[in-house]
């Protein structure tokens, strides 16, 4: 029997509802009659229930929806979507490169941003909350205008990408408490390296098995080339929407990439919902919200390195750029976990600022009340206050592992910046941390890993027990670039980034 996920009426109602008290409106009137109906809870780890519902309930969980969807929504003013009502709520907005170019006096880049060479970006210690009067010290504001990103701080970014990825990949969907154990096992603990299951005992490996669609490219046992993902797989497709529609693309050119080139069964959460809406006919902006309780979880995230390494040195353009991206699958907290993705990246490709100014710039785009923005302070300033990561992770999931899938932007968000902070932006310790905080593993190990590369500048730069086993090789399903080096890759992005 084939059951589809991420799209059935009846697996979505319940993420629906949770996702309603998260922002703001009132779901329980709906969710009694749910569940008096005797609808079921969400799935918790799958995209699908275990068994299909029955027609009655699948019609009346599509009602349901539609009830919830006209809800209001009591954090609307705080959190909107379009960009308008952002900026106007973000006091310390980034100017863009032609903006300060028309100046003529090189920034600032942000009322928060160091000049070049202030700390450093590497060897720097990482300032404690008492030195920094909270958890966003601030610094002087003048920085340099933006310069092209090097090929090769591209190419380390490429790679330090997939290598996070690829550490988180075999735990994915792990409890917390299993990656530790498994780890552990083996020596691993706190991780170094990638996962192996030499030496784990059998009775661990049962209660607690691998990733079973990732275990066997993902281990340290078995790795032979990056295997494909969807962290790597839609950096692939943005790449291919600004060599399509340049800079200006619009969230509709992103629709007609999709459409052209991802299969509809490499989508998963929100995308899927999105590419099943643009299929009934609905358009951007509307496919982010029609029947898509997954629209503030990580998918827009894991889509915007593109944005910040073409747009290097200015963070304003990338978040635009993120935003136009965005829309098309996600609303609210899961757009802002976009934008501050590519504002970050975009300020650390310039090479002149370490992590702690790049995670400062990154705020700058977020609504400062928004739930993504409380969340991000609290990671940053945990990760000041304790020497011990596993503290940190543990304060985190107690503060949002009951209230959010393991999906969620907000935590997931929160770690990556928090993994980053604690890790003074080290590319192993960068990776080794946002993995070893559980939730999403794949998808935060990517984005920290992008992150501390490029700050890292070069390939060589990286440990060659990362690298060396993705032998500069990429499998996707994503157009032409089965097989594609990361190399090459990197020349394909910097020709984007160079672009007029």
């Amino acid at each position: 029997m084939l059951r589809l996920t991420w799209v059935q009426p009846e697996d979505l109602i319940g993420h629906e509802l949770r996702q309603a008290s998260q922002d703001g409106r009132e779901p329980s009137a709906v969710a009694a009659r749910w569940h008096a109906a005797g609808g079921p809870q969400a799935p918790l780890h799958a995209g699908a229930s275990p068994e299909p519902a029955s027609p009655y309930l699948r019609l009346l969980a599509a009602d349901l929806l539609d009830e919830l969807a006209d809800l209001p929504s009591a954090l609307a003013d705080d959190e909107p979507t379009d960009l308008t009502g952002i900026r106007s709520l973000c006091p310390d907005w980034p100017m863009t490169a032609g903006s300060r170019a028309a100046r003529g006096d090189g920034g600032p880049l942000t009322r928060a941003e160091p000049r070049a060479g202030e700390g450093g970006r590497r060897g720097s210690p990482r300032p404690s909350g008492a030195e920094s009067g909270g958890d966003i010290p601030r610094t002087p504001d003048r920085a340099p205008l933006p310069r092209a990103v090097h090929p090769a701080a591209l190419e380390a970014a490429w790679l330090g990408r997939a290598v996070g990825c690829l550490l988180g990949k075999p735990v994915e969907k792990l409890p917390l408490t299993a990656i530790r154990q498994l780890a552990r096992a083996t020596g691993n603990w706190p991780l170094t390296t990638y996962f192996t299951a030499h030496g784990v005992p059998e009775d661990l490996l049962t209660r607690h098995p691998w990733n079973r669609r990732s275990a066997t490219t993902s281990l340290a046992e078995n790795i032979d080339g990056m295997p494909e993902d969807d962290d790597l797989n839609y950096p692939l497709l943005n790449l291919l929407v600004l060599q399509r529609h340049t800079r200006a693309f619009t969230p509709t050119d992103v629709a007609r990439v999709w459409l052209d080139k991802l299969p509809a069964g490499r989508t998963f959460t929100a995308e899927r919902v999105a590419y099943r809406n643009l299929l009934s006919g609905l358009e951007p902006p509307l496919t982010a919200r029609h029947h898509n309780p997954f629209r503030e979880w990580i998918g827009a995230l894991i889509r915007a390195d593109v944005h910040g390494w073409t747009n290097p040195g200015d963070p304003a353009a990338a978040a635009e750029q993120a935003h136009r991206d965005a829309t098309l699958t996600h609303t609210a907290n899961g757009v802002y976990a976009a934008m501050f993705t590519a504002a970050v990246i975009a300020t650390a490709a310039t090479g002149d600022h370490d992590v702690h100014a790049c995670l400062r710039t990154g705020l700058t785009v977020v609504p400062p009340r928004s739930r993504l923005a409380r969340a991000v302070h609290q990671a940053i300033r945990l990760a000041h206050e304790h020497t011990d990561f596993d503290t940190v992770v543990d304060l985190l999931h107690d503060a949002h592992a009951a209230t959010h899938h393991w999906v969620h932007a907000v935590p997931n968000t929160a770690l990556i910046a928090a993994a980053l902070t604690h890790a003074d932006g080290d590319f192993t310790g960068s990776v080794c941390r946002a993995v070893s905080g559980g939730w999403d593993t794949d998808s935060n190990g990517a984005t920290a890993g992008s992150v501390a590369a490029l700050l890292a500048g070069s390939p060589r730069a990286l440990p060659e027990r990362w690298t060396a086993p993705l032998k500069n090789r990429l499998a996707t399903s994503v157009g032409d670039f089965h097989g594609t080096g990361f190399d090459t890759l990197a020349r394909l992005t910097h020709l984007e980034a160079t672009r007029p």
